[in-house]
């Protein structure tokens, strides 16, 4: 078996043992009077155990990639996004030892997996790195970036938790309808996944040429039906269907239409499960969160911003503009990505402002670190994936 196989095959032990420990998880919320009486709770010492093991083989994938690539597996879509679960799984872990809570993993779990699920429908192949991305800095700067963003994810997953216990659901409110905007975003991405994985299963594609951004003539192919053509398309697939609209070389017309039909997917997957139970779908996590102890989940969602907050300065921001100057020479360049990551710092100095200084904590609190979630998987999905720029290779 080949290190790229091998890869593979501990990526996937990884998946299943995170979906088999948030069943357990959901035994020992279920089995629990409270928090506080977690340490006694045999469900809970057996899913935090296969989460351990699921982290260990998500880790090893992530050596053996490393070694059968010779680089840092940071370098696109697929490589980064299965880090980036990695590590929030690994943000858990720590966490988790550090307050005894299964809540936490009850929640958090499903993201890394839904993270996983995602990152699984993009291109798997080892392929040579493209001179831009030739340098060390690659491994310092991505993997700190994304290990910032992680631990920020898990004071999300505890702002969520804090929201569904405490946000009265059986009354119409502007709370009630954000957290259920918050649960249909979630279902947004299943529904990415389930469109590739149809797509995939059929075979479909579709080849076109076009006019690049530097104005010369490549070929591009579809695996979902073309919504939208990149500038100056032709088809070279005979029998396909023509794109309503052509775009200007700054969009990725061809993720552009992933992104489309991952929408409509998901918007069909949400209307379902409202037919289906009736109800905000909301509602039917909350019974999940009513033993959580809210004071606790404040806590872990500001304590998780504190020490996520400088890791992501570190990466995102000192590490990057150092690579920037080295490779354009120059520290900023308003790039979509940069930006993006200026704004993600922002927002999250916002909160730490505002939960310091104006005494933000409880709902509040909870809200603003949902909101940066929002804002780091709107930059990880659309920014990556639709508007081109220097970071457009990954």
């Amino acid at each position: 078996m080949g290190l790229a196989s091998l890869s593979s095959n501990l990526l996937f032990v990884s998946f299943i043992a995170y979906l088999v420990a948030t069943l357990f998880f959901g035994g020992a919320v279920k089995g629990a009077k409270s928090e506080a009486t977690y340490k006694n709770n045999r469900w809970g010492k057996i899913a935090i155990t296969i989460t351990v093991i699921g982290f260990i083989t998500h880790v090893g994938y992530f050596i053996t990639r490393w070694m059968a690539s010779g680089h840092a597996p940071v370098s696109n879509m697929f490589e980064f996004t299965t880090a980036f679960g990695m590590m929030l799984v690994g943000a858990f872990i720590l966490l988790f030892y550090l307050y005894r809570t299964p809540s936490l993993g009850l929640f958090a779990l499903p993201i890394a997996i839904i993270i996983i699920g995602y990152a699984s429908m993009f291109p798997r192949e080892i392929t040579p790195l493209i001179p831009a991305l030739k340098s060390y800095w690659l491994t310092v700067h991505v993997i700190t970036a994304a290990l910032g963003e992680s631990i920020l994810a898990i004071s999300a997953v505890a702002g969520l938790i804090y929201l569904l216990k405490n946000i009265d659901m059986t009354k119409k409110s502007k709370q009630r309808f954000w957290l259920e905007a918050v649960i249909f975003t979630l279902i947004l991405v299943v529904g990415f996944v389930l469109s590739s994985s149809t797509f995939k299963l059929t075979g479909y594609e579709a080849e076109f040429t076009y006019i690049d951004k530097n104005e010369q003539p490549a070929k591009i192919e579809y695996n979902y039906p073309p919504l939208f053509g990149m500038a100056g398309y032709e088809s070279l697939t005979p029998d396909v269907m023509t794109p309503w609209a052509e775009m200007p070389p700054i969009v990725n017309a061809k993720t552009l239409t992933t992104f489309v039909w991952s929408v409509a997917s998901g918007i069909l997957l949400y209307l379902i499960l409202r037919l289906i139970f009736r109800r905000p779908i909301a509602t039917l996590l909350q019974p999940f969160a009513k033993k959580a102890n809210s004071q606790l989940m404040d806590e872990i969602g500001y304590r998780a911003v504190m020490i996520g907050f400088p890791i992501f300065t570190l990466g995102a921001l000192i590490f990057a503009m150092i690579w920037a100057h080295e490779a354009w020479s120059r520290f900023w360049g308003w790039d979509p990505k940069e930006v993006w990551a200026l704004i993600t710092w922002l927002f999250y100095a916002a909160f730490l402002h505002l939960r310091l200084s104006r005494g933000w904590d409880g709902e509040k609190s909870a809200w603003l670190a949902v909101i940066g979630f929002v804002i780091i998987m709107f930059n990880l999905i659309a920014v990556n994936l639709i508007i081109a720029g220097l970071h457009s290779y990954a």
